[in-house]
């Protein structure tokens, strides 16, 4: 096993443009709850993957909504394990490399594929995409199952994306969610990462 390393957040480059950030308050709001060593001890359970790019930069390649939430609750430092050191390739081959092992996302809130250098450089600018939230809900509430196949929930995000509009209002998006759990449950989605047969 990889040795665990701490790490302040504002170092930490995402790897993917949006969050749901729905998702994101629910564990603020956690974070927020707990003692500072249990705050602490959750973080170092959860470390946070994460790969060396050129410049010494390190760049998370999972747990971004964990990532941001810490950083909204004002907790400084995080844990990271490293995957790989990728640091000697120039930038383009640094995100090709990226790209084919599915460590980056380069997707926007609307679902579009975008360049990498659209990519925000700190968690603290990830975008909110509400339908990267309503996936999340959707999986803990037993609507598929959590898979590692790469970019599962992005998937789930884009299927209900096109077939379910959400509204400004907290109401409109419990609604979502149950209009996703009978989505999720139908034969449209039998060939979606985690559907339960």
């Amino acid at each position: 096993m990889s040795k665990l390393h701490e790490v302040e957040i504002h170092r930490l480059h995402p790897t993917q443009i949006t969050v749901g950030m729905i998702e994101v308050k629910d564990k603020r709001e956690h974070l927020e709850s707990l003692p500072r060593h249990e705050r602490r001890d959750l973080l170092a359970a959860h470390a946070v993957p994460a790969v060396w790019g050129p410049g010494d930069k390190l760049y998370l390649i999972d747990h971004h909504h964990l990532a941001r939430a810490a950083a909204e609750a004002g907790i400084e430092a995080a844990f990271f394990q490293v995957e790989e050191d990728l640091s000697a390739l120039e930038i383009e081959l640094f995100w090709h490399k990226m790209r084919s092992e599915h460590w980056a996302h380069p997707v926007d809130e609307q679902g579009r594929v975008k360049s990498w250098e659209d990519i925000p450089k700190h968690v603290d600018k990830l975008r909110d995409d509400v339908y990267r939230s309503l996936a999340a809900y959707v999986r803990n509430a037993g609507g598929y199952e959590k898979t590692p196949t790469a970019f599962a929930e992005f998937r789930w995000a884009d299927f209900f994306r096109s077939r379910i509009a959400i509204g400004p209002k907290p109401t409109d998006f419990t609604h979502a969610v149950a209009q996703a759990l009978k989505l999720a449950a139908s034969p449209e989605a039998a060939g979606l990462p985690g559907f339960i047969r």
